[in-house]
């Protein structure tokens, strides 16, 4: 089985590049990666072309028209030939494991919500310029970090295979998000994948979320197997918030599966 890495990105080469280094090394290769490209500037694209022939990698992009990470990531997905897709953003790194862990979680008729460890300014700054293995970090060195609070948890870097709690929150919708999320094609394509109605940032993770659980695709922990390093940046601007929480609450509301204004339009794919 092919799995499709949708990676999202605007206009940040820099953290995209170490994001691209962490699946050099996955010790699963059976995967693709397909950039859902925000309306970033060349700058992206050059980074993209440099990996050409270090993995089989595809560009998704649109112009810059503000936040419409929806849109793209659909667009990303059209681009895909995976069965299989995980969604993450272009600031976090995988550990070598990340899609060999996916791939013996995935099971039909349900999501995989994964997790991230935020990292510090300072431990952020330092794996940008560095060519540090994250992989080669071990446990006592982990501690170290959280003790000088370079990371903000150490639980979602731990590994257990037969954690038996993996399917105890099969309708809850939060704290699943496209940081790090595993989904069937077949199952995105029968909502219709992301609402693009959401413009700006959040809550169009949220909405595909709640439409996979009312179309009876449940919600499976990927924790303590797929866990990612998020570098710090800047926080995106916030203001179209309060309109995407009310298409939230709407879709929850109505008990929402499929939407029109998603990745199929017009009758045709």
């Amino acid at each position: 089985m092919l799995i499709s890495v949708i990676i999202t990105t605007y206009n940040s080469p820099e953290f995209l590049n170490k994001s691209l280094e962490s699946f050099l090394t996955q010790k699963d290769k059976n995967f693709e990666i397909v950039i859902a490209d925000d309306g970033s500037t060349s700058d992206t694209k050059e980074l993209i072309n440099k990996y050409n022939s270090k993995l089989k990698i595809s560009h998704a992009w649109h112009e810059d028209s503000g936040f419409r990470a929806a849109k793209i990531r659909n667009e990303a997905v059209k681009m895909s030939s995976g069965e299989y897709l995980i969604f993450i953003d272009g600031d976090c790194m995988a550990f070598n494991d990340f899609i060999k862990k996916h791939r013996e979680i995935s099971e039909n008729g349900f999501f995989a919500r994964g997790n991230r460890v935020m990292l510090s300014n300072s431990f952020s700054s330092r794996i940008i310029n560095s060519d540090e293995n994250i992989n080669l970090i071990n446990v006592r060195k982990f501690i170290k970090l959280r003790i000088k609070k370079d990371l903000n948890r150490i639980l979602p870097l731990l590994r257990i295979n037969n954690y038996p709690l993996r399917k105890t929150k099969l309708k809850k919708w939060k704290g699943a998000k496209t940081c790090n999320l595993g989904v069937w094609k077949k199952d995105f394509l029968h909502i219709n994948g992301f609402d693009e109605s959401y413009v700006g940032w959040g809550r169009e993770d949220s909405d595909l979320v709640v439409r996979l659980i009312n179309s009876n695709i449940f919600r499976k922990e990927a924790i303590f197997s797929t866990g990612l390093f998020h570098l710090k940046h800047e926080i995106n601007s916030r203001e179209n918030f309060s309109k995407n929480d009310k298409l939230l609450k709407e879709a929850i509301s109505k008990n929402k599966t499929y939407i029109n204004n998603g990745y199929k339009k017009n009758g045709s794919i």
